[in-house]
């Protein structure tokens, strides 16, 4: 009988959990609150009124675990789950040091990310509430793609208003959501108040992420849809710790524990997804062992450069403000490639957690990142999304350190997503 070193550990699928995770209730501190400061308090009354309704009682719900209903379990089998957790035992020796990776690999999910975890809960409860359509805005595009299938899945029509320079970038993403039967419109769009007044003033305007989230909920509040909310949200991270919830079982399952979690912030769902039911628990119990390390790009570096401040979560100012580390709703970021990096702020229950120091935060710049992902590609076989390949400088950091102090380290990797539709990037950053 063949003899090989076990690399690849699966969670049956009828072990897949049936409770999402909310970390509110074991936060050290009170989450701040939303806050909008307009005297009629319409922008509270827009988010309470454009996010389907099972959603806001989550977002502002205290419960420590949700259950999962049996239609998005079902859905959640569907298109991949549970997701493998992968040892990168060739990039492991390429760092001659004494760690250990695993990778919690969403890219083996059908859109290619983590995003489907939280598009098919929302997607389900706008059908739950009467909704033919639902909105929501993009930056890569792995969020659209994730809403477009999850839309189709249930039966509604889905509308993506999606960063222009990335709707140019990345034809191929735009094409995914047309597949399942998506509009795509390329943000900022004329279908809106918001968009023609942001086009009049500079109609080469490359777009941004607060731009396209107030577009898409103008547009949700014009056609009678939903709007489904790709990031930052408590409720949007709860829904994705089904990835940390299989994580936890995973690796009791293989006998093994991690010394740190790590992972990149767009807006902070793929890393708080994986991470928090590790932190919750170790919160609970009152002592944090574990390192949990965060990751921005530096073009946009909310992660080391931003304010913990209340700011907009969006450009149009349409919903209310939330208290969590900015560089500004009006920032403009450069065209990376790493689009959903691109979000100017982090979500609050992260924000918080990086104020209290529990988790540490870093930036890494786009030609640095993409020069691992060249060699992690080459050495395991995994092209990395762009915005994953952003983890990848924190791996080398922390195998260096553990070659100098001669200690064994084991790391648990949000690998968020696969770059097979984000060659273009690639292309013109490394020049292949």
């Amino acid at each position: 009988m063949a003899s090989y070193e076990k690399i690849r550990y699966d969670l049956p699928q009828d072990e897949i959990p049936s409770q999402w995770y909310n970390i509110v209730p074991d936060l050290r501190e009170p989450l701040p609150p939303p806050a909008d400061p307009s005297s009629d308090g319409h922008r509270m009354k827009a988010f309470s009124e454009v996010l389907p309704k099972q959603v806001v009682q989550h977002e502002m719900g205290s419960e420590r675990y949700y259950s999962i209903p049996d239609e998005v379990l079902q859905m959640y089998v569907q298109v991949g789950r549970p997701t493998p957790i992968l040892r990168a035992r060739r990039f492991e020796e390429y760092l001659k040091a004494p760690i250990k990776i695993y990778l919690k690999t969403e890219a083996y999910t059908h859109t290619g990310s983590h995003k489907i975890n939280s598009a098919i809960a929302q997607a389900y409860y706008s059908k739950l509430d009467g909704a033919e359509r639902v909105t929501t805005e993009t930056g890569a595009g792995q969020w659209g793609s994730a809403v477009s299938l999850a839309s189709s899945l249930v039966g509604l029509q889905a509308d993506v208003f999606m960063v222009r320079v990335s709707y140019e970038q990345k034809p191929y993403r735009r094409t995914l959501m047309r597949l399942y039967g998506a509009n795509v419109h390329p943000s900022p769009s004329d279908l809106t108040e918001f968009g023609r007044s942001v086009l009049k003033s500079n109609p080469q305007h490359p777009g941004s992420l607060g731009i396209a989230i107030s577009e898409a909920v103008e547009y949700a509040e014009q056609t009678n849809g939903k709007y489904n909310v790709g990031s930052v949200a408590n409720a949007d991270i709860m829904y994705k710790t089904i990835a940390g919830m299989e994580a936890k079982k995973q690796l009791e399952l293989m006998g093994e524990d991690v010394d740190a979690v790590i992972g990149v912030v767009g807006g902070g769902s793929n890393y708080s997804g994986l991470a928090f039911p590790f932190l919750g628990e170790e919160l609970r119990k009152g002592t944090v062992r574990r390192r949990y390390i965060a990751a921005g790009s530096l073009e946009v570096p909310k992660m080391t450069q931003g304010v913990y401040r209340y700011d907009y979560a969006d450009s149009g100012m349409v919903l209310p403000q939330l208290k969590m580390y900015t560089i500004g709703a009006d920032f403009i970021p450069p065209p990376v490639f790493a689009g959903g990096l691109r979000y100017h702020a982090v979500a609050p229950t992260l924000s918080l957690l990086m104020k209290e120091g529990i988790v540490e935060s870093r930036d890494y710049d786009q030609q640095t990142s993409f020069a691992l992902a060249k060699e992690f590609a080459r050495l395991e076989g995994i092209v990395p999304a762009p915005e994953t390949s952003h983890a990848l400088p924190i791996i080398v950091e922390l195998a260096r350190a553990a070659k100098q102090k001669n200690e064994p380290i084991s790391v648990l990797v949000s690998f968020s997503g696969h770059g097979l539709l984000d060659f273009r990037g690639y292309s013109d950053v490394l020049g292949l």
